[in-house]
């Protein structure tokens, strides 16, 4: 079993984990011949399917195993991140599965250089060696005008049998009723926070709680088939929302419908667009869920990532969230977080 890739988009991998680790400590990782794919699976709270094309992260990229080149791990995101974190400033990093005293490790080797004076340069030759916060090893050596530093940064991770994870499937939810491309996410966030903020607030004046023990904030998330969404949080002393319009309602891709362009027009959303209005002032043709305020919070975390955003709601049920990173080159696959929440009831 073998696995090595140089990283070629450090700070795009950095956001990624960072934006992951908000929501679980653990990430099942599935690396394949042409793609890679992170997943969260929490007891409570949000999923995360990520599927990503190897080009978004990597440049040269090797895989071989006996199961088909497919090898998954159970890696721990915070040390992930902050190995990645680490690179930033990296000339260049690379990343490989190795063993130490026969513990699987994520090798994370990233070289930097710097310029010196050239007294030094010619005084100071060789390589010295210490242990950093991982048991990494540490080396520098000094030619000419510069010092390139080597750092590997080593992450334990679980290797995972394919009868493991084969049981593991993204959540099935029936066709959507009303499907938006939302504004940016660091705006819908700052409002969220606000939101849960004074109810978390009230909830605890009006009831003598302490933080622990306040009752969990519940958002509620709407939008229709008209460009229109509105985030609200009702308690007994409080009931605010906030309202978008002119949003966008993606068409849908006769091809990726079961039934083509019939298909279509028998489409929840189709009919929803029947309903409603475009200054979102009608009581009819909104789709609506109840998420939990300090889990939507963290999911926004993903904004950091750039990118467009379409929501999908399924009517007191579930809400879907599709994050597709930004791609610069045309004809490479896209790369899309999946985020699943369920609904809670009224």
């Amino acid at each position: 079993m073998r696995f090595k890739a140089s990283i070629q988009n450090i700070s795009i991998f950095t956001k990624l984990t960072a934006s992951l680790n908000s929501l679980g400590n653990f990430a099942w990782v599935k690396l394949s011949d042409n793609q890679v794919c992170f997943t969260i699976i929490p007891e409570q709270g949000t999923q995360v399917w990520a599927v990503l094309s190897i080009d978004s992260i990597f440049e040269v990229y090797n895989i071989q195993s006996a199961a088909n080149n497919v090898v998954n791990l159970e890696v721990p995101l915070a040390s992930l991140t902050s190995a990645l974190r680490s690179a930033l400033q990296a000339t260049s990093a690379s990343i490989r599965l190795t063993k130490k005293d026969n513990i699987p490790l994520l090798a994370l080797t990233i070289i930097t250089t710097s310029s010196i004076n050239p007294r030094g340069a010619i005084s100071t030759t060789g390589s010295s060696q210490e242990e950093g916060a991982f048991g990494n090893g540490y080396e520098e050596s000094a030619f000419g005008r510069e010092r390139e530093t080597i750092v590997t940064q080593e992450i334990p991770v679980k290797v995972l049998s394919a009868d493991s994870v084969s049981g593991l499937h993204e959540p099935r939810c029936r066709e959507p009723d009303v499907h938006i491309m939302l504004p940016p996410l660091a705006q819908i966030k700052g409002i969220s926070d606000r939101f849960t903020k004074l109810a978390s607030v009230g909830a605890k004046a009006g009831a003598g709680l302490t933080a622990a023990n306040a009752p969990r904030s519940r958002l509620e998330l709407s939008a229709n088939m008209h460009g229109c969404l509105k985030l609200s949080i009702r308690t007994d002393a409080m009931n605010i929302s906030s309202v978008w319009t002119g949003l966008t309602n993606p068409e849908l891709d006769p091809s990726q419908v079961q039934g083509g362009e019939e298909g279509i027009a028998e489409h929840p959303s189709t009919r929803m667009k029947a309903l409603g209005s475009a200054d979102g002032r009608s009581d009819e043709g909104w789709a609506t869920v109840r998420i939990d305020g300090r889990d939507w919070g963290k999911v926004m975390s993903v904004g950091r990532l750039g990118g467009r955003v379409i929501a999908c709601f399924c009517h007191e049920h579930a809400l879907i969230l599709y994050v597709y990173l930004p791609n610069d080159n045309e004809g490479e696959d896209e790369s899309v977080l999946t985020y699943y929440m369920s609904s809670y009831s009224a």
